[in-house]
């Protein structure tokens, strides 16, 4: 045992780190399926005798989860690939075209990723209101748009900035100018990059909760995690629908990185290769 140790460290360190995450997902899962009777008889620690759905039925129909579904899918979505997109162009004038000024337009895209939210919200809730975007999706999607793509411009300008010259220039050779370079060279050379960020900027965005909470409060615009927390403090739940709840927010982003898992794995491994 004390050989094993110390030969795969770092694999016990995963192994434990998934187990983690993993028990808390079980738990929650088995908890949505009891009945508040069978949580409060055996806890929440034992295992249901049944599958008992009225809680996730109910919980589906006083939120109207689907709406909040689709609003987040689309937040989320749109957020993902807007970000990916304007990373990929601040990234390729700031890489590969060496604008001057590089060091400090790189700087200030480190300053916006470690600006906290809570200092955006006035500002954010004061333009929106200004600009007649107040309570709508779209005015989520353009500041969630502006927030990942500073990430991801950070990112891709330290990936291209060491992208082949040898290719550019064979490129420009043969007649490619600096769109036909972006989109039929570097954007294919540099595709598994832009798939994990594609899937990181989905989740993030999925995850947010204080910027949708200042400008959504209809419930038609609302997205999954704002419905969770208020449902939480405007109405008594019982432990099963709250695990109900919790299972039915978190499912979609796990289906998600589920599906685009092997784009995360490929990105992840040639990043390690280069």
């Amino acid at each position: 045992m004390t050989t094993a140790l110390r030969r795969y460290p770092v694999l016990i360190a995963l192994c434990l780190a998934a187990l983690f995450m993993v028990v808390p997902f079980l738990i929650v899962t088995v908890n949505a399926f009891k009945s508040p009777t069978e949580y409060a008889q055996n806890g929440p620690l034992s295992l249901p005798d049944g599958l008992y759905t009225t809680g996730i039925k109910d919980f589906w129909e006083r939120v109207d989860f689907g709406r909040k579904l689709f609003n987040s899918v689309l937040i989320s979505g749109s957020v993902a690939v807007l970000a990916v997109v304007l990373s990929a162009l601040n990234a390729y004038a700031i890489g590969i075209g060496r604008i001057k000024g590089r060091t400090w337009v790189l700087a200030f895209f480190v300053l916006a990723n470690m600006l906290p939210q809570e200092a955006l919200v006035y500002p954010v809730y004061y333009l929106s209101k200004q600009v007649g975007l107040y309570d709508t999706r779209l005015s989520v999607i353009i500041v969630f748009t502006v927030i990942q793509a500073a990430f991801g411009t950070y990112l891709l300008s330290a990936v291209l900035g060491q992208f082949p010259r040898e290719i550019l220039e064979a490129a420009r050779i043969d007649g490619a100018n600096k769109w036909q370079v972006l989109w039929r060279i570097v954007v294919p050379v540099s595709r598994p990059t832009l798939g994990v960020l594609l899937v990181f900027f989905f989740i993030w965005t999925w995850n947010e909760f204080l910027l949708p909470l200042v400008m959504l409060i209809s419930n038609d615009n609302q997205t999954v995690s704002v419905a969770l927390g208020v449902l939480q403090g405007q109405r008594l739940m019982d432990a099963t629908m709250t695990n109900a709840a919790a299972l039915l927010g978190v499912l979609p982003a796990i289906v998600f990185f589920l599906v685009f898992q092997r784009t995360l794995t490929r990105g992840i491994a040639v990043g390690a290769v280069k």
